[in-house]
């Protein structure tokens, strides 16, 4: 057998040898944008300021003023709820929303998912909740103003509406109560639409929205993570779809139970 390599041989193995250079190349390349990557991230987080910045407080209170001045609007939603096993073991629940208001004093609320499947309205004079799986229904009278109702069902019925933090007039107020910390902590793009993203920490929990860039400051996002509970679980509500000029009709905020409904009391508190 000969020792000596021909052309064909020397040409073959160069090809090998340039392959593997650059397989090597793109690897180490691909590791050098991944680092550079999280460290520019590592350094945006980490130099964030103590307290709460003046653009976090402007950009939020632009949000939720825009849509307190709304008077009719729709908004589809997809929801994400992880629990907690005792294992530590996180689960994860998906659910779909949409929330229909009309100021002053009407509300309803469509949640289909994993764990939900109910229809809450308000028409200004009652609040109703619908399970249309097992057709229950509870009804009682409520307070004549949207706010009005919000309070009455958290505080007398321990029911947090849907959406409700976001809708109510005192929005801000709501989401800045006991609030320690936030900033902005850059752009980001939610649904195909560029928003800014901020992140904001009170004792117990995290909050973190993206609200939309330009006119109209719409929250597109938000991540809610509960730090009493181990493993902080958390809730994602991610909008689809936003509807400032929707058509209402009178079922719209109406409810008449079907025939074979059961007529349920709300649970006490």
């Amino acid at each position: 057998m000969s020792i000596k390599r021909t052309a064909s041989d020397l040409t073959q193995e160069q090809h090998t040898m340039k392959s593997t250079l650059r397989k090597h190349l793109t690897a180490a390349l691909s590791r050098c944008c991944t680092i550079a990557v999280f460290a520019g991230l590592s350094v945006a987080v980490q130099a964030q300021p103590a307290g709460i910045t003046a653009e976090a407080k402007q950009l939020l209170k632009s949000s939720t003023d825009f849509l307190t001045s709304q008077q009719h609007f729709s908004a589809d939603t997809r929801n994400t709820l992880e629990i907690v096993l005792k294992s530590g073991q996180k689960i994860e629940f998906n659910h779909t929303a949409r929330q229909s208001v009309q100021r002053p004093n009407k509300l309803r609320a469509e949640r289909t998912g994993d764990l939900v499947d109910q229809v809450f309205i308000y028409d200004g004079k009652s609040l109703t909740l619908y399970n249309p799986q097992d057709n229950i229904y509870s009804q009682v009278a409520a307070p004549d103003t949207l706010d009005g109702m919000l309070d009455f069902a958290r505080t007398e019925l321990d029911i947090v509406a849907p959406a409700g933090d976001i809708i109510a007039e005192k929005a801000y107020e709501i989401l800045m109560d006991e609030v320690t910390d936030g900033f902005v902590v850059g752009k980001a793009v939610i649904e195909g639409v560029r928003c800014d993203h901020l992140a904001f920490r009170a004792p117990l929990v995290d909050l973190q929205i993206w609200i939309q860039e330009g006119e109209q400051p719409l929250p597109r996002r938000f991540v809610i993570t509960t730090r009493d509970v181990v493993n902080a679980p958390q809730f994602a509500v991610t909008v689809t779809r936003w509807n400032l000029e929707p058509t209402f009709d009178a079922q719209t905020f109406g409810f008449t139970p079907p025939a074979d409904a059961t007529k349920v009391d709300f649970l006490p508190r």
